[in-house]
């Protein structure tokens, strides 16, 4: 595995507190969280002194308020490993009738309900499965999930996450303008409108860039875009556009057309000495972009270079797939690598596929990359409807058995299912 990632951690900050980062390992990095951090971003000016332990701790101490449970008990609810060798589904079909990836959608999507509906969380986490629930077309029940999904809306009072600037607890908000959309009730996105605004007045902090972390890319941007065209505010699109190429500019790769997770992998190597670019992270980058590209007008000023960048990341993508359609964790030491890894590859496929139905990606190059995709990741829904190799939460490539599962890889996998269906006969 990565050699010079020595481990493999959660990506993100006890909750109520504002992540300081030092540009070190994930598993290592020396988190300063204070209350001034924690008002710097709400907006607020610093505490003086002798105010900031007690507001802190007031924050503490009030972590229900927003329904949330702790990160360790969190993490253990959005997915599992099987205890026993599982029985592969004999039900699905390769062939790409809309009748067989409607069953195929339904059967994976339908198990997962069933299974997180009394765990819900407006953690990131599960707002990955939220926007894949969201678009399960009508053919495969799209209804039902949509029905859920209004449901645990109302349930959070249409709030994001608690932490004001981290990307991780705007990504919900993706899921209440959907359903905005569709019902038009100013209520369902006044507090991610209110969260969003927080947000642009923070001041850009050339040391730690708002969104530092490359799955940032795939939370926050597409919320701020669907705010855009919700409000008709075009400022939210520009905040967006702001922070995205600074991003960009930190963790892209210009000659791997690939992205770093963060800076603390610059110089880190795989086991045959190539770059550590994951699957996932990158997966989050190309689907992200695929949903700015959704929302952003035709005729926006930067919309070219979201265009380049989407074709560089799938020509590099496609290079790197694997004889089964899928991909490994680490996307250049796939040999270093047991298993396909499905949050990832899921990703890929929607971003491919996507990316063909909207005219951006050639038809003829990039379909047969989608289709493989997909009936790679059919190769691992098991005859319950739990879809398995799934790297559990972390921040770098990592080992996983195959009856990992885990619910931002299924909303992955349904969000591919959603464009795989476009594509369908």
């Amino acid at each position: 595995m990565t050699t010079a990632i020595r481990c493999e951690t959660q990506p993100e900050a006890p909750r109520f507190l504002v992540h300081e980062k030092d540009g070190c390992c994930p598993a290592v990095a020396s988190g300063k969280h204070t209350a001034n951090n924690v008002l710097r971003a709400s907006g607020t000016a610093p505490l003086p002194r002798g105010f900031g332990v007690l507001a802190l701790a007031l924050l503490l101490v009030t972590p229900t308020i927003f329904g949330q449970t702790t990160t360790a008990q969190r993490n253990s609810l959005a997915g599992d490993t099987a205890a026993t060798v599982l029985p592969l589904a004999t039900d699905l079909s390769a062939k790409l009738t809309k009748k067989d990836v409607s069953h195929a959608i339904r059967k994976v999507a339908d198990w997962q309900l069933e299974k997180a509906r009394g765990n819900f969380d407006q953690d990131w986490t599960f707002a990955a499965l939220y926007a894949g629930f969201m678009a399960v077309p009508e053919a495969a029940g799209g209804k039902r999930y949509r029905d859920a999904m209004l449901e645990m809306s109302k349930g959070f009072q249409w709030q994001p996450g608690p932490r004001i600037e981290h990307a991780d607890d705007h990504a919900v908000g993706q899921t209440y303008l959907d359903l905005y959309f569709q019902q038009h009730d100013a209520a369902m996105i006044a507090p991610t409108r209110e969260r969003m605004n927080a947000v642009m007045r923070l001041k850009d902090d050339p040391e730690k860039p708002l969104w530092w972390w490359c799955d940032a890319l795939f939370m926050a941007p597409p919320v701020l875009a669907k705010l855009s065209r919700a409000t008709g505010d075009r400022e939210y699109l520009d905040f967006m556009d702001h922070e995205w190429w600074i991003t960009s500019g930190l963790l892209y790769s210009p000659d791997d057309h690939l992205y770093y997770r963060d800076k603390s992998f610059f110089g880190a190597h795989e086991a045959n000495g190539s770059k550590v670019f994951w699957a996932r992270g990158n997966g989050w980058v190309f689907a992200g972009l695929a949903r700015v590209l959704a929302e952003m007008p035709a005729d926006y000023p930067s919309r070219p270079k979201y265009v380049a960048q989407f074709k560089e990341m799938a020509e590099k993508i496609a290079s790197l797939q694997g004889a089964d359609g899928l991909w490994k964790a680490g996307l250049l030491d796939q040999a270093d690598y047991k298993l396909p890894e499905n949050s990832g590859s899921a990703f890929f496929a929607y971003g491919f596929a996507y990316g063909v139905n909207a005219g951006i990606l050639d038809k003829k190059k990039y379909t047969p990359v989608a289709e493989k995709a997909w009936r790679g990741l059919l190769s691992h829904v098991y005859e319950d409807g739990r879809l398995g190799c799934i790297q559990p939460i972390g921040a770098a490539p990592g080992a996983f058995t195959e009856t990992s599962s885990y619910v931002y890889g299924v909303g992955a996998y349904l969000l591919a299912g959603s464009e795989i269906y476009r594509l369908a006969r």
